[in-house]
């Protein structure tokens, strides 16, 4: 099942050139950007307002909602404003549920998004025993639902989006294949086909989710699905409901960086909570990070990969201390350029000491290890902390603590006894290193400063796995970039791709110039973002649009403060119904706006309450998570 062109090189996979008015995209053409509104659709002055910000960002297509005929009709105006002004960059209606608003936006803009879940179909989450001619007739009905669009997008040359998202699949999907990404891709196909059928190809598909594991999984899989079928089409990345701030990018940076980094993708959108304008410079660094250009050229391309691309699963590791054997994987902290190591430099890696109380208070995001290099600590470690020492300093000092090793160069790797266990480093800039000269129990550091380092490490996990070595991995990433949110991004992005293909037992970020609180917290986020490690609160927070009900920015940020100590918790915030009870599914609790002013809190998919007012509403989710013995009281 082949879903790229190689997966130790990064060659685009080649789709459909697809017109959107003047702009093309897919094909050879550059990766295209681009986000969407958030004002009010029928609010002309302020759509027009925030498009024109979006696009002097660098936005090359706008989207705006569209959630009934009103503001459908209202595009034409949006338009005809931005083309007065001087902005021709085409624009994408986004349509949910409502088949005849669909009808009228492909009138005025160039694109029209639907979303293959709630197009023809009513969420009620009920599961349904179909035989295939019962089935058939489903699908005969979204025939004859969806045609008209079909054939009027053909007759206008309008391009189409068909947007699956893992939050909101038909009941049909769900009955069916579940709440998978073979469902997300059978979604897709189910209108594709009607496409197909009717000759029309001008098409671009998307599998959003918020989970960046079932992400990356749903577009590898339509991408295999595609090519076996013998056409394939522009694919838009993106992580729905990403988030803000730190969250969001290195979220996002996960899931669209691991397709990047296989040659898949042709458009994306970074999805934040915040400004649609922020979205766009984001989205641009992602697309130059993982350009590659200084390679190095790996000794042979392997016949199979060390993972199952379209099945998660983590890669099996013998035990060493608390790495490998299916523990989560560990942080390790890099305090090696300082001139002394004291108690308050381990604050930055959730160390907190207390002289009075002669006692470590130990974060949820502690590092596991510190790497101090030649230094030598003079004070007592917590018992959970682990050391790493340069291999000399190593054996000057004598070390007998069971929780200090050796780091050393793989090459070197017999200048110490078989007994010891040691962290050795591997890197491609290291010709004479061989990985046969690994113990059983040593820990592997791989470390690449090369940009395919991920085609890198994955071929290193195939050496090892055709070797039947299976020492535990940590991956070594190493950066000299000044720019917190630049480092954020290449941390999920060349991280993030490994740790989602369940390959790595830990992960040692080396960046110098950035402080060593972002540095540990990027890495813990990175952890957070594919699944692996839970350190703090997860929010599925979506970015907002013209169907919001309520100031997502503000209403994010009040319900963070009061629930950020929550441990492990996912709290979904939507803004309206649209993907709110499908997301519900994946968080543990949901805030979603039904109505102006109104909130409806959901546990899971269920709906608990309904019509609060927004005033009451971040209270009652409090009182919720409470009632359900969910709730700690915040430390001092």
């Amino acid at each position: 099942m082949k879903y790229c062109n190689n997966p130790y090189q990064q060659i685009r996979l080649l789709s459909e050139e697809v017109c959107v008015g003047m702009l093309k995209m897919g094909g050879i053409h550059p990766l295209r950007v681009q986000s969407m509104t958030t004002a009010d659709t029928m609010d002309t002055q302020l759509s027009v307002e925030e498009s024109v910000r979006m696009i002097e960002a660098g936005c090359e297509l706008v989207r705006i909602t569209a959630p009934s005929k009103n503001e459908a009709e209202n595009l034409k105006e949006i338009k005809r404003i931005l083309q007065e002004k001087g902005f021709n960059q085409p624009l994408v209606a986004d349509i949910h549920f409502t088949p005849n608003a669909a009808e009228i936006a492909a009138q005025h803009v160039e694109k029209v998004r639907v979303n293959p879940g709630n197009y023809a179909d009513k969420k009620k989450f009920e599961t349904i025993e179909y035989t295939n001619e019962t089935y058939q007739a489903e699908l005969k009905r979204i025939e004859e639902k969806f045609t008209p669009l079909v054939l009027l997008c053909k007759s206008l040359n309008r391009a189409m989006r068909i947007g699956t998202n893992h939050g909101s699949l038909s009941d049909r999907i769900l009955s069916r294949y579940g709440d998978t990404p073979e469902g997300m891709v059978a979604s897709a196909y189910e209108f594709i086909e009607v496409c197909e059928k009717n000759g029309y190809f001008n098409l671009v598909i998307s599998m959003k989710a918020s989970n960046t594991i079932v992400m990356v999984q749903a577009y590898r899989l339509l991408a295999s699905e595609m090519i076996k079928r013998g056409r394939v089409y522009p694919l838009h990345l993106g992580v729905t409901e990403a988030g803000d701030g730190e969250d969001g990018r290195i979220k996002s940076a996960v899931g669209i960086g691991a397709l990047l980094v296989d040659g898949l993708g042709d458009t994306i959108r970074v999805s934040l909570t915040e400004a649609p304008e922020f979205e766009v410079p984001v989205a641009k660094k992602l697309i130059s990070l993982t350009h590659q250009v200084n390679n190095f050229p790996l000794p042979n391309t392997p016949d199979s990969l060390p993972f199952n691309p379209f099945a998660f699963e983590r890669r099996s590791s013998t035990k060493t201390d608390n790495l490998g054997g299916g523990q989560v994987p560990v942080v390790i902290a890099d305090f090696s350029n300082q001139s002394k190591i004291t108690a308050a430099n381990l604050f930055a890696a959730g160390y907190v000491y207390s002289p009075a109380l002669d006692k470590w208070n130990i974060q949820d995001a502690a590092a596991d290890f510190i790497y101090i290099g030649k230094n030598s600590i003079d004070f007592e470690l917590p018992g959970t902390l682990r050391v790493l020492l340069d291999g000399d300093a190593w054996k000057s000092m004598k070390q007998q603590s069971s929780s200090v090793y050796p780091l050393i160069d793989l090459s070197e790797r017999g200048n110490f006894s078989d007994q010891d266990i040691c962290f050795c480093v591997y890197s491609p800039d290291k010709s004479s290193s061989n990985l046969n000269a690994l113990g059983t129990k040593d820990v592997l550091i791989l470390e690449s400063s090369y940009d395919n380092r991920v085609q890198w490490f994955r071929w290193v996990f195939m050496e090892l796995k055709s070797l039947g070595k299976e020492n535990p991995v940590v991956l070594k990433l190493s950066t000299q970039t000044t720019d917190p949110e630049t480092f954020q991004l290449e941390a999920g992005i060349h991280a993030g791709a490994l740790f989602v293909d369940g390959l790595g037992d830990g992960i040692w970020v080396d960046a110098p110039n950035q402080p060593k609180t972002i540095v540990n917290s990027t890495s813990f986020g990175v952890l957070q973002a594919t699944r692996l490690r839970t350190s703090k609160t997860e929010y599925i927070s979506c970015p907002s649009c013209g169907r919001t009900l309520f100031d997502l920015q503000e209403t994010t940020a009040k319900i963070r403060q009061r629930t950020s100590h929550l441990k492990g918790l996912k709290i979904g915030i939507m803004g309206c119904i649209v993907n709110g009870p499908g997301e519900m599914a994946d968080a543990d609790y949901g805030y979603v706006g039904s109505g102006p002013g109104k909130i409806t809190l959901y546990k899971e998919k269920e709906v608990v309450r309904k019509n609060i007012n927004t005033e009451e509403a971040v209270d009652a989710l409090v009182d919720l998570i409470k009632s359900n013995g969910d709730w700690v009281e915040p430390t001092q």
